[in-house]
């Protein structure tokens, strides 16, 4: 996308850039263009950022004779963006969608344990992607191994009912350890976008009988979201909560504590209890003829 931008603005193609076309303002240029001709937010702007940095980061690593050019790139500043409070549902929300699959069908039951092995594991929709039956282990400790950003493993817990739909799922299936879990009618594995055009399928059927469901924006990541939630409603510690999402930081965990308004009541209450403050039984302000007399006479 830069290249194609710098090349338009330089009116030549792609195949004849230089590296000199490549500056610090030009990608400014660029970061300004995203934002206001694309109207991407400010967190696509500094995603974008992040991968121009990459780049020059590897030129200046190859290329020492125009590494003040490279450094000056490397110097942009991302923008602070605000971060928007997590998208989740609950618990009974998320059990409705779920419940939508017609599980009478190989394609319907499919759907069923997609999206309960979603729930379940807060997958990432491309763990879920690229899940395979040899991750699995669906007898007792029932178990998957995830593979998450940066190639990182982990194991986690599955619930009887995943681990029986799965296995239903693996006995409609002609399928290898190696082959992927989760196919479409053609053996491929579902992409990313299949996925999501599954659960919104569902999420609109769910919204006949709750019609508040179509004001939320509903994602596979957001029931890797009601996940987060629904482990700190149970009173799971965010650190165990980190690892069972597979976070590099607790910091990004810690975003889901400040979306649910029930545990701030509660936390709320807890304090309030534990600083012993009791209300007062002060009786109602009334204010004094001479004040009431001063503001007649404004």
């Amino acid at each position: 996308m830069l290249f194609k931008f710098v090349s338009e603005q330089n009116s030549h193609d792609v195949a004849s850039l230089q590296l000199a076309d490549l500056d610090a303002d030009v990608v400014m240029r660029f970061l300004d263009y995203i934002e206001a001709a694309r109207s991407n937010s400010r967190a696509t702007r500094n995603c974008r950022r992040a991968a121009i940095r990459s780049f020059f980061k590897h030129l200046l690593r190859n290329d020492l004779i125009h590494s003040q050019q490279y450094i000056r790139v490397l110097a942009i500043p991302a923008k602070k963006a605000r971060q928007q409070p997590a998208t989740y549902l609950e618990p009974e929300d998320a059990r409705l969608i779920i419940s939508i699959p017609n599980q009478r069908t190989r394609g319907g039951w499919r759907d069923y344990t997609l999206l309960l092995f979603l729930y379940n594991c807060g997958a990432r929709v491309s763990e879920a992607a690229g899940l395979r039956w040899s991750d699995l282990q669906l007898v007792a400790p029932r178990q998957v191994r995830l593979r998450g950003k940066g190639k990182k493993e982990r194991l986690l817990p599955l619930w009887p009912e995943t681990a029986n739909a799965l296995h239903r799922l693996l006995g409609m299936s002609s399928s290898n350890g190696d082959q992927c879990v989760f196919v479409n009618r053609h053996g491929q594995p579902l992409t990313r976008d299949g996925i999501a055009y599954i659960l919104t399928k569902y999420v609109s059927a769910a919204a006949h009988s709750n019609p508040a469901l179509l004001r939320k924006h509903i994602t596979p990541h957001t029931l890797r979201h009601s996940c987060a939630v629904a482990l700190l409603q149970s009173g799971t510690d965010v650190t165990v909560i980190r690892d069972y999402l597979g976070h590099a930081s607790v910091a990004t965990t810690g975003r889901y504590i400040t979306v649910n308004l029930q545990m701030k009541r509660d936390a709320m209450q807890a304090f309030w209890k534990k600083a012993g403050i009791k209300p007062t039984n002060a009786k109602p302000w009334k204010p004094k003829a001479d004040l009431l007399a001063f503001l007649q006479s404004l």
